[in-house]
């Protein structure tokens, strides 16, 4: 067990793997096959049917007996959102992450409330998350940028880097020593893949061009990997995200941490602040103390985790009503059943 501590093993972990298996990480999941990191090297499992249902994610520990993954250990960690399309269930991007690195360009205006989400969903995952604003290159005043970017991320480091240049590289490796493993979150076209190759070193991710009519990138990564970093820490690179759909409302209020403070201090418990008498959120808005455009983020995020929340238990409901359908239709179908 100790030699898979490089690979982010907590020695408290080993009550979790049943007797006689081995403990393995999930580097990438392909249809069919995992590619795994073990104690012995890399090797590509087959997960089993029942594995195959939960859903194993990069990052994720599995139990694996020979060459079959047979349980997942339970996650410390997750960074989740909801899939796309009509039935919103939740999906795990990565698991078990100590940094999760919000990443956007510089070069252009701050996509303030697109970081703010970001935040909300990394400060739900359980993990610390850090914003990693990329192309410094391509910025006329980065430290004006920054400072913009802090005072909105109460709470949150925020690094500059160009990966052109290797201006701020060493403190994103700081972020991520033996052992310790990072994920790279945000849209396509802000440089996450140029920002793995610096850290890597090489050329393991591919890179493209930003279309300049609209400064919207392409996905040039189309897997989420896991790649062990030189200076001994690990890191996820997943594809550019279109949308980022909140899975519940557990990091809205850490992200907005002011806007949850200011309305805990309305007259009314059920404000809606939107003008009630007392309300002490639309006053600090009055004030030019709480920025508008912040408020109106924060109200966004907790309306769409609402929704969500009523979706999953529509789902519920709909999964207790088919698991009783589905016992009654098996009793009838009993052949010596009491008529």
């Amino acid at each position: 067990m100790t030699d898979l501590a490089p690979l982010g093993w907590d020695p408290t972990r080993s009550a979790d793997v049943p007797p006689g298996r081995e403990p393995a990480r999930v580097a990438r999941v392909d249809r069919g096959l995992l590619t795994v990191l073990t104690a012995g090297g890399e090797r590509r499992v087959h997960p089993s049917s029942g594995l195959r249902e939960e859903g194993p994610a990069v990052g994720d520990w599995v139990a694996l007996r020979g060459d079959l993954a047979v349980a997942l250990l339970p996650r410390r960690t997750a960074f989740v959102r909801t899939a796309a399309g009509r039935t919103s269930a939740p999906q795990v991007v990565a698991a078990n992450l100590d940094v999760v690195l919000v990443v956007d360009a510089l070069g252009g205006p701050a996509r303030l409330r697109r970081i703010e989400r970001y935040l909300a969903v990394a400060w739900g995952s359980g993990a610390t998350p850090v914003v990693v604003l990329t192309k410094a290159d391509l910025c006329a005043d980065v430290p004006a940028a920054v400072a913009e970017v802090t005072d909105a991320v109460l709470g949150v480091e925020v690094l500059a880097v160009s990966s052109v240049t290797g201006a701020g590289i060493a403190a994103v490796e700081a972020l991520l020593p033996p052992g310790r493993t990072g994920a790279l979150v945000g849209p396509s076209g802000v440089g996450k893949s140029s920002l793995v190759n610096a850290l890597l070193g090489e050329v393991a991710a591919a890179t493209g061009e930003v279309r300049e009519a609209d400064r919207r990138g392409r996905h040039t990564t189309t897997a989420r990997e896991l790649h062990r970093l030189t200076g001994g820490g690990l890191l996820v690179d997943t594809p550019g995200m279109r949308e980022l759909g909140l899975a519940d409302d557990e990091g809205i209020d850490t992200a907005y941490a002011d806007v949850a403070e200011l309305a805990g201090a309305c007259r009314f418990r059920d404000c809606a602040h939107g003008g009630e008498p007392g309300c002490a959120v639309t006053a600090a808005v009055d004030a030019g103390a709480l920025d508008a455009g912040r408020l109106r983020g924060w109200r966004k995020l907790q309306a769409e985790a609402h929704r969500q929340a009523l979706r999953s238990d529509a789902r519920a409901r709909a999964a207790e009503h088919a698991r009783v359908r589905s016992l009654h239709r098996a009793m009838r179908a009993q052949p010596n059943r009491p008529r």
